[in-house]
């Protein structure tokens, strides 16, 4: 219960966070002065109902989050991992991670074949998997379950932008 109890703390603080931005995005906040997947707090702790998940499923949640969010960026890595969250919960995707992962021109070609070289980005998107699994996600990306590179721009007014994150920015569709 303890781990729930941080989750709606952290939900809290972040509509508040919200409500003072103007509820028009989160323009203005600044991530950079916390870590992401140690503030927003986890589940992890709560075992009653948890979801269980394999370690192909954490794979493939790391392998999305290692080669969409620019390899560096812990709270890009933390936005991807909750979008995949977002559409596995969403009756209208695949029903598992590596079946979202892997829907054809979704995510970057090679997501589930290309070799993760590097080391450090590997093992930081192990830990953030790990936290995403527990049930933490990033309460910027809110319920989008789509983004697009950062600085790019489509003519389409049902794209409402939510956040910029790892080289990214992530969108609700209306």
């Amino acid at each position: 219960m303890w781990g729930l109890s941080v989750v709606r703390r952290s939900l809290v603080l972040a509509s508040a966070a919200f409500l003072l931005a103007g509820c028009s995005g989160i323009a203005g906040l600044d991530f950079t002065s916390i870590t992401p997947v140690d503030s927003f707090g986890s589940r992890s702790n709560d075992t009653a109902g948890a979801t269980r998940y394999s370690g192909s499923e954490k794979e493939c949640l790391m392998r999305a989050m290692y080669f969409e969010s620019n390899r560096s960026s812990e709270e890009g890595m933390f936005a991807v991992g909750t979008v995949v969250m977002n559409r596995v919960a969403d009756p209208r995707f695949p029903g598992t991670i590596c079946q979202v992962v892997g829907a054809p021109r979704q995510f970057a070609p090679g997501v589930l074949s290309s070799p993760m070289t590097e080391e450090r980005p590997k093992e930081l998107a192990s830990r953030v998997a790990d936290r995403i699994l527990g049930g933490a996600r990033h309460p910027g990306v809110r319920t989008a379950k789509f983004f697009h590179q950062a600085g790019l721009r489509f003519p389409y007014g049902n794209m409402h932008y939510v956040l910029e994150a790892g080289g990214n920015e992530f969108y609700i569709k209306s």
